[in-house]
């Protein structure tokens, strides 16, 4: 080892020995580094496998973009994925793939003499390589099974704070000579953060060198989930579209990990308690006797009602009742008060935890996602969502109680999300509005109108654009193809847009306003302090902004909140 290196070395191991604690004195400071990098290594390759046992729910969203010298970005395309995310037997299923993908590009190599170039774009071929286990996954575990000091090299940097997390900064490059793995595949490389106490990587930036195909560069980050256990919760991608001769667009994605615990949720626990809980009750019921053909009816639209929410729970797509369903409600009250309005049985209100915009009525309760209650732009323009469901309950609008039959239930996840359709029909879409803009013209909201009319405004200048964020998993379309489907008469109600004026803020981006707890698909409101907009391209419209979440360690008095590009706008005029 030369001499100056020994000395980088050691002045870098005195900088962990001070961070990381009393260094013993049998023991050198380069050993202490040493014990360090180990360690690391070791608890990546550990997560590896922990993530074997569960089975979280993944969602990417993409858009592209094309700058613009006055607004910042301006999508122009679009993509979603949804799946559940499985990576037992990896390695084979990476050996098996990448031993296909080789023979298919020496096909295609043997019968491409011309100068033909291949018709998919770098989105599509990102995509049909990423939403393969074997690719997606090495965005959350770095290099599986070679992320070593055998393979990389580690340059400690600094020690920097991620929220109220204390990390080690490693910047992180191969080996000479160790640039691919043992199927030709490009190594990692790029920047760690390391927390300072158990030595977890926490989040890591940078990119798998591109060999055979185009690789992201990505933003990875982990939350921590349990004593000693931090997970893969976000990435952000971004990478400029090299097959553009002028580079003129950009990809950028946003990817979601939840529901950890999802798979059985409770259900053990819930057995437990009724065995050994619940206290000596009488079972018979408060109200004997035959109730009504009118309540029967009620009853059995209940039950399919019931059904349906729980299985979509079950699925990790509904959130568990919280703090957000109360807010909702809330508005729906403000609604029913100010319109002497009594509904029997009561309305509820759920989170949907896919980035999609799209609003639902499962019986009576209210189903909104949670990329919708990102993008609404204040609280009228949610009580106009909210007001054209409960048009759908005040004008009985059914649901189909064929869900009431438990067999239509009993299906896996990616038939729950074929088979549960919640549409309606042109008339009944037209008469849910007509009650709608009653509600909203005798409600608290009446003198803001204008704002959800911006909303829908901006909403059908996306579509044409957006169509992946604005096709839903269940309900109706909000617009399509620039035409907006819903509210027609609110939208009378708005001025024009004025993209280049901070003083109209028509739709907000995504991710600024949920928090999604990754363990549990718990949501909540964040809470962040109000900024100042700058200029029009902070104000981002529908579009994806880098995830940089405020760390906390399990257990932690402080909460951890979850922040992004796109809270100043979140923040603008909202409160």
């Amino acid at each position: 080892m030369r001499y100056q290196e020994v000395i980088h070395r050691l002045t870098l191991a005195v900088l962990l020995g001070a961070l990381i604690g009393a260094v013993p004195a049998t023991a050198s400071q380069e050993s202490r580094l040493d014990q360090v990098l180990d360690a690391i290594v070791e608890n990546e390759r550990e997560l590896a496998n922990t993530l074997e046992q569960y089975q979280p729910l993944v969602e990417v969203y993409f858009q592209t973009v094309q700058p613009d010298a006055t607004l910042g970005n301006l999508p122009v395309k679009d993509n979603y994925f949804i799946g559940r995310l499985q990576l037992a037997d990896l390695a084979a299923q990476t050996a098996s793939h990448e031993s296909s993908q080789k023979k298919k590009k020496q096909k295609k190599k043997k019968q491409k003499k011309s100068k033909q170039k291949n018709t998919l774009s770098l989105l599509d071929d990102f995509h049909s390589q990423t939403f393969k286990p074997e690719s997606f996954a090495r965005m959350l575990v770095l290099d599986r099974g070679a992320f070593d000091r055998h393979h990389y090299d580690f340059d400690f940097i600094r020690t920097e704070f991620l929220g109220e997390v204390r990390t080690l900064v490693f910047d992180v490059t191969p080996r000479q000579g160790k640039a691919l793995n043992r199927m030709g595949s490009g190594r990692f490389t790029g920047r760690i953060w390391v927390e300072d106490r158990d030595y977890h990587i926490v989040r890591y930036n940078g990119v798998y060198q591109a060999v055979l195909t185009v690789n992201f560069h990505f933003d990875s980050w982990r939350l921590n989930m349990g004593p000693g256990m931090w997970l893969p919760a976000y990435v952000y991608t971004e990478e400029p579209d090299r097959s553009s001769k002028q580079l003129s667009h950009i990809h950028k994605g946003q990817t979601r990990i939840w529901g950890y615990r999802i798979r059985g949720r409770n259900a053990e626990d819930e057995f437990t308690k009724v065995l050994i809980d619940a206290p000596q009750t009488d079972d018979r019921s408060d109200q004997p006797g035959q109730i009504s053909p009118v309540e029967s009816a009620r009853a059995w639209e209940a039950e399919a009602e019931d059904n349906v929410i729980g299985r979509l729970e079950r699925a990790g797509l509904l959130a568990p009742t919280g703090e957000v369903d109360d807010v909702l409600e809330t508005v729906v009250t403000n609604l029913e008060i100010t319109n002497e309005l009594e509904i029997e049985p009561p309305v509820r209100c759920r989170v949907l935890l896919t980035t999609p915009l799209e609003s639902f009525t499962v019986g009576h309760t209210i189903v909104i996602s949670r990329g919708l209650l990102d993008v609404l732009p204040d609280e009228a323009s949610l009580a106009m969502v909210l007001a054209h469901e409960l048009g759908h309950v005040l004008s009985g609008h059914e649901l189909d109680t064929r869900y009431a039959f438990t067999d239509q239930i009993l299906v896996g996840d990616r038939q729950a999300l074929q088979r549960f359709v919640f549409e309606r029909d042109p008339l009944e879409e037209t008469e849910a509005d007509d009650r709608a803009v009653a509600l909203l013209q005798n409600s608290p909201y009446k003198d803001d109108l204008a704002g959800p009319g911006l909303f829908l405004r901006s909403l059908a200048a996306h579509a044409d654009v957006l169509p992946a964020l604005i096709r839903p998993h269940f309900g109706n379309r909000l617009a399509q193809q620039q035409e907006l489907h819903r509210m027609p008469r609110i939208l009378e109600l708005a001025p024009e847009l004025e993209p280049g004026s901070l003083e109209q803020i028509a739709a907000l981006p995504l991710g600024g306003r949920i928090k999604l707890d990754p363990w549990d698909a718990d949501v909540e409101l964040m809470k962040n302090n109000r900024v100042q907009l700058l200029s029009a391209r902070e104000k981002m419209p529908f579009q994806v902004t880098p995830l940089m979440p405020y760390l906390a360690r399990h257990g932690s008095t402080t909460a951890s909140v979850e922040t992004d590009a796109g809270d100043a706008v979140a923040r603008h005029g909202t409160d």
